[in-house]
């Protein structure tokens, strides 16, 4: 499996900006897709975004789509999630995950490498 290690988390106001990148490691990384999901406290793990291995596919959550914009550098064996005009609704622990497959996915039980998560919070 691959590991994964996400930065870029913080605190900021809301309408502000912040981007994740998640490092890869231990596996040829152009072979695998990636997502982005997220949690808050209480709640169930959300799909945000994926991407699938060429870049070609990419998915957002309505509630997300048109402020979040998902990329990755194969070279850099990154994925980056781009957050702009953040809401307190956007609070929330946000993984990265791998799936060993081509396409892009929204459903977590798809993804078997996880990262650790970063904290995301949008104050009002």
């Amino acid at each position: 499996q691959v590991q994964l290690v996400e930065s870029g988390g913080g605190l900021v106001q809301a309408g502000g900006s912040l981007r994740l990148s998640c490092a890869a490691s231990g596996r040829t990384f152009a072979n695998y897709a990636m997502g982005w999901f997220r949690q808050a406290p209480g709640k169930e793990r959300e799909f945000v975004s994926a991407i699938s291995w060429s870049a070609f596919t990419t998915y957002y959550a309505d509630s997300v789509k048109g402020r979040f914009t998902i990329s990755r550098a194969n070279a850099k064996n990154t994925v980056y999630l781009q957050m702009n005009n953040l809401k307190p609704e956007d609070t929330a622990v946000y993984y990265c995950a791998a799936r060993k497959a081509q396409g892009a996915s929204r459903e977590v039980a798809d993804f078997a490498s996880w990262g650790q998560g970063t904290q995301v919070t949008v104050s009002s």
